[in-house]
């Protein structure tokens, strides 16, 4: 066994091997401390010692601008796993010329792990203006092709909701021991758009339209009907009655007056509080998360969860503690406008637990891009012929792109 060393002081012995390990904490927290606060300066957030703030006027450009350290991060970490299929995944990208808007046949296709598709996915979302997660929990992610010529139209992606959502939590009326029974038949969307040159031709609406689509929630039935839960050993019956989704850049354009055959989709239900961990996305959430594992104790759960830190949130909130930084620096500022989209004619009562019997809502991709195209994607091909000047090449991220 080796032996403690010790080191003489005005105030006796003192273990020279704790006294080094203290100073390389203080040395690491210093160190790290310095790193958070000049990354928020250099994002362009406002810190006053206490908490952060957005510049007084800031538009959408400016909250674009908030985010684009996180996302050139994010790019920079996929490009090894990315750059050798880059030509590949181009090809699924149209340029104007390729697309037809009177001959755009919509076909939703699930995104199954480890395959092209899923590359596919990635790739896309690392053009997205904010950094898009992988979702939480359960997932079930999308790929729109156009069956006219093989290219891509767009995407969405659901997952897991997070717990506890004010503006939703309001908006179906239930309390907290409905939420936890029936929060399971809720799901939200992550990231959903279109691709340009489909973009240009407001197709981003019709990625939005199918997610209510009775081919999604037949998908998610299939995946998850008769799973046994976690904590309570229930098996699910796979009922799908709920998507809320949230804007990137505050209140949203994209999902306005969105409506199908005269039933409006998407319900303004409020806002986010303006609080997450895409701040600390930029490369810095790697520190943090192993100071985390080196000074910090995950807070107790229910021991069928496993070990380890709950969360994303839970790493930063006390990782900044152990940095003398108040915990609240999580709450960037940046609302987002909350949106649900109800399944069901009866979704709130059922979620409330009011009703056991779902009244669904029934529409087919056909169905709602028929409509999309009589109401928005005519008109606009006609009006604005921007979407034929697009090519393929100008996507690219990594690959040299023609002038």
């Amino acid at each position: 066994m080796a032996k403690n060393s010790y080191l003489l002081t005005d105030g006796g012995l003192k273990n020279t091997a704790s006294h080094v390990q203290k100073k390389g904490f203080e040395s690491d927290t210093k160190t790290l401390r310095k790193k958070v606060i000049q990354s928020l300066k250099k994002q362009g957030f406002l810190f006053d010692g206490q908490k952060i703030s957005l510049p007084e006027y800031i538009d959408k450009e400016g909250i674009r601008q908030l985010h684009q350290e996180a996302v050139q991060t994010r790019i920079a970490r996929s490009k090894e796993g990315l750059i050798r299929r880059e030509a590949r995944l181009l090809s699924y990208i149209a340029s104007g010329r390729e697309v037809d808007p009177d001959k755009i046949s919509p076909r939703l296709v699930e995104v199954k792990p480890n395959t092209e598709n899923e590359l596919l996915f990635r790739y896309a979302t690392l053009h997205w203006s904010i950094p898009v997660s992988s979702g939480y929990g359960r997932r079930l992610r999308f790929l729109i092709f156009d069956q006219n010529n093989g290219k891509l139209i767009g995407l969405f992606g659901l997952g897991d909701p997070v717990f506890s959502l004010a503006a939703r939590d309001k908006w179906v009326g239930w309390n907290k021991e409905q939420r936890g029974e029936r929060l399971k038949h809720v799901m939200d969307a992550f990231v959903l758009g279109a691709l340009p040159p489909y973009s240009y031709l407001i197709c981003g609406k019709l990625v939005a339209m199918l997610l209510a689509s009775d081919e999604v929630r037949e998908a998610f039935r299939k995946k998850y009907s008769g799973q046994t839960s976690l904590i309570n050993r229930e098996s699910f019956d796979g009922r799908l009655v709920l998507i809320t989704t949230t804007s990137a850049l505050g209140r949203s354009s994209i999902y306005n007056r969105v409506n199908c055959n005269g039933r409006g989709l998407f319900h303004r239900i409020g806002y986010t509080s303006g609080s997450g961990e895409f701040h600390f996305a930029n490369g810095l959430y790697t520190e943090l998360s192993r100071f985390a594992g080196l000074h910090c104790q995950p807070t107790a759960k229910q021991e069928r969860w496993g070990v380890g830190f709950r969360n994303r949130r839970e790493i930063v909130r006390k990782v900044l503690s152990l940095l003398g930084l108040p915990d609240n620096l999580i709450y960037h500022q940046v609302q987002r406008e909350v949106f649900a989209i109800p399944l069901a004619a009866n979704t709130q009562q059922f979620l409330r637990g009011e009703h056991e019997r779902v009244l669904w809502y029934h529409m087919s991709v056909q169905e709602i891009f028929d409509y999309f195209k009589d109401r928005w994607l005519m008109g606009r091909a006609e009006r604005d012929s921007s979407y034929r000047k697009f090519r393929s090449s100008s996507y690219a991220l990594w690959m040299k792109k023609e002038d």
